[in-house]
């Protein structure tokens, strides 16, 4: 009897006393694992899974912690002088002694699942990209907030909102504000003295 097992991104055939190089497993040495994404048993009546065969495992011993043969990345830009760059790499590997196949009742047999096993350091910050989403939507309402609708001022449309905006106007009260001086010093609009009037009302409410 055979079965084709998944783990890693990688299928295996195995059967009972092969010996199997897989991805890092997070296991110790003389620890009995078993990996329960069976997606096929072979023999005398093949079973294929969709997409993977329900109750089955494939028991295995760990036997140690190994690394792959190391891997040589050379990288030559052409046209550029002197860049180029050696990289190396030896992938975490565990080895593994298949001990036995189930076709039923692998979720009741005691065995740990054979899981990966992450580098240390890798799982923990993913909570510091939620708080950044966070700050980045607290951001825009807060904004949303202090911001006025500056197309409430007649002759001033989408665009030229967005001018304003640009010009760091965005709201009644900051446009009620300018003086002639810092009125002329804006170029991306010619800012109207009637706006500026208007401002100032709704400003007050």
């Amino acid at each position: 009897m055979f079965a084709v097992l998944k783990t890693g991104g990688k299928q295996y055939k195995v059967q009972a006393g092969d010996i199997l190089r897989v991805e890092k497993l997070a296991a110790d040495a003389g620890e009995k694992v078993q990996f329960n994404d069976v997606l096929m048993l072979g023999g005398d009546a093949p079973v294929v899974g969709a997409p993977f065969v329900e109750g089955a495992g494939v028991q295995a011993e760990v036997i140690e912690q190994i690394k792959g043969d190391k891997v040589i990345k050379f990288v030559k830009r052409r046209r550029k002088h002197s860049s180029k760059r050696t990289v190396g790499h030896r992938q975490k590997l565990t080895l593994v002694k298949i001990t036995d196949i189930l076709s039923s009742g692998a979720d009741k047999s005691g065995i740990k699942a054979a899981t990966g096993s992450a580098p240390a350091g890798v799982a923990a910050p993913a909570a510091k990209p939620a708080k950044k989403a966070e700050a980045k939507a607290e951001a825009p309402a807060a904004a949303a907030a202090a911001a006025d609708d500056l197309t409430k001022l007649n002759g001033v449309g989408p665009a030229a909102a967005k001018k304003l905006n640009d010009a760091g106007i965005e709201s009644f009260a900051a446009l009620a504000a300018l003086s002639d001086e810092q009125i002329a010093a804006i170029d991306t609009i010619k800012v109207k003295p009637e706006w500026v009037e208007q401002a100032k009302e709704l400003a007050q409410g």
